[in-house]
């Protein structure tokens, strides 16, 4: 009965089936990998975020990089603005709106500097027209912030390039920002959250960042994935079985019909014999 399992047609399913059924399994650990990932990285994120500040000292250093264990980690140094090198980042969205983040390094007692994000302004009437920038505090100043690293093309998907209006940047790339300082810059940068004394006018605060819901689409594809592995296996059966109580049944109608065309020739021979007595 099982004999069409090895025609052509049959052996291409088979093929198939076995094909995707491996697949699906590792589609289906590729997703639980990347939730495993995205939960790690979520919760490390949101415990650095409500960790307390401690010296931008203890976790960075100038010309270092900052490793991403401690990206958001709330941070406090002073220092002295220095506005003559102050930067504008374009392209950066609030609020729905696109203007520019505003960095202004903080030079410390040491000599060295850190790159802080006041916040963001939003775009003068063209892309290319200079915005309106708050000063930064003069004086000596206390800062708190989220420690960030240093942007790339590859962590941010932004693409650098020359030929900008003067003192504008795409990128928040402080190894590039140091060639450009009279001093030495710290490897990340702040992102101001306070400081003391208080300005009294500043951008807008850049708002807390989304540390991602922890993969639970990644978790819900792998399960996904793997259920298609029943619905295949379940679909190739359901087919088997289809087949065969198709073939069946076409044997047992055969095997009728058969019956029937032998009954009926036997009844017209027998209609052609004289009947007793004549």
């Amino acid at each position: 009965m099982y004999r069409f399992l090895l025609t052509p047609r049959w052996l291409a399913l088979h093929v198939l089936v076995l094909v995707l059924i491996p697949s699906f399994v590792l589609l289906g650990r590729w997703q639980f990998g990347r939730y495993e990932q995205r939960s790690t990285a979520s919760d490390l994120a949101t415990g650095n975020l409500a960790a307390a500040p401690v010296p931008l000292t203890t976790l960075d250093t100038p010309g270092a990089t900052v490793p991403a264990s401690v990206r958001f980690r709330p941070v406090t140094t002073a220092g002295r603005y220095d506005p003559a090198h102050e930067l504008l980042v374009r392209r950066r969205t609030q609020n729905g709106q696109t203007g520019f983040y505003v960095l202004t390094p903080l030079v410390t007692a040491d000599g060295t500097a850190v790159v802080v994000n006041r916040g963001w302004v939003k775009m003068g009437p063209t892309a290319d027209s200079p915005p309106e920038v708050p000063p930064p505090s003069t004086g000596e100043v206390s800062v708190t912030g989220r420690l960030r690293q240093a942007e790339t093309e590859d962590s941010t998907g932004i693409t650098d390039r020359s030929g900008l209006p003067p003192r504008q940047v795409l990128l928040i790339n402080t190894p590039d920002l140091a060639k450009t300082m009279p001093y030495k810059l710290y490897g990340g940068y702040v992102e101001l959250t306070e400081q003391r004394p208080g300005a009294a006018t500043a951008p807008e605060p850049v708002p807390d960042p989304d540390v991602g819901g922890g993969g639970g689409l990644n978790l819900a594809y792998g399960v996904q994935w793997w259920m298609f592995i029943g619905i295949a296996i379940g679909g190739w059966i359901m087919l088997i079985r289809r087949e065969a109580r198709d073939l069946q049944a076409e044997r047992e109608s055969s095997a009728d019909a058969d019956a029937d065309a032998g009954a009926g020739a036997g009844a017209g021979a027998g209609a052609g014999i004289p009947a007793p007595g004549h």
